[in-house]
């Protein structure tokens, strides 16, 4: 396992089985075929988590059936009153990401936690009548709009060849993109900050 699938596997675990509440914001856990516009058969592993919890999605359009139809820059629950959230690829889509990072920081309760994924190195991926594509995310960005937090953890998703892989045609040979993966680990390059994006896990 990757480290930051490691560090996925281990802060999920930490929110499903500490916190009794999940609000998932654009449904990118992808875990229920029931929810959200796609399924993830490797977040298989979250639904026994899930049936455990009052888990419910929120997204800005009702195409896709979430639980709750919403505006990330504007939501809908009083301050300090969620006990968790999770974030998986959508402030790069919002129009304004320091507004939508308050917002999320204010619903959540004090100890309140709020898992994270936004890319760096990828490619374009608006979806026409969905969401546009606006922003890329470094570490200090992220230290900066995240900064009313309590505490923050980053990790690195992919290290700088493997990055350099996965977003090129090359990318879609998965022997290729493991054969990177061991260079950069070899080569010190998992440590380079050109990375495909960041998973970030923060306390309020």
């Amino acid at each position: 396992m990757s480290p930051w699938d490691k560090f996925a596997h281990e802060k999920l675990t930490k929110i499903f089985t500490e916190k009794s509440s999940v609000i998932d914001i654009g449904g990118g856990l992808r875990a229920l075929k029931s929810k959200g516009n796609r399924y993830d058969k490797k977040r298989a592993w979250l639904i026994p988590l899930i049936e455990k919890v009052d888990y419910k999605v929120l997204d800005p359009v009702p195409d896709y059936k979430p639980d709750i139809v919403g505006d990330i820059h504007n939501l809908s629950f009083s301050d300090n009153s969620l006990e968790s959230i999770v974030c998986l690829a959508v402030l790069e889509h919002v129009e304004d990401p320091i507004k939508a990072a308050k917002e999320m920081f204010r619903v959540l309760k004090p100890g309140g936690y709020l898992y994270v994924y936004v890319p760096f190195l990828y490619y374009y991926h608006a979806e026409k009548g969905y969401y546009g594509d606006y922003w890329r995310f470094t570490k200090d960005s992220l230290k900066y709009i995240f900064r009313d937090f309590s505490s923050i953890e980053i990790e690195s998703v992919r290290g700088a060849i493997e990055t350099w892989i996965y977003i090129s045609p090359l990318g879609r040979i998965k022997i290729l993109n493991k054969l990177a993966g061991f260079l950069d680990r070899i080569t010190g390059k998992i440590n380079s900050n050109q990375v495909s994006g960041y998973n970030v896990f923060l306390v309020k």
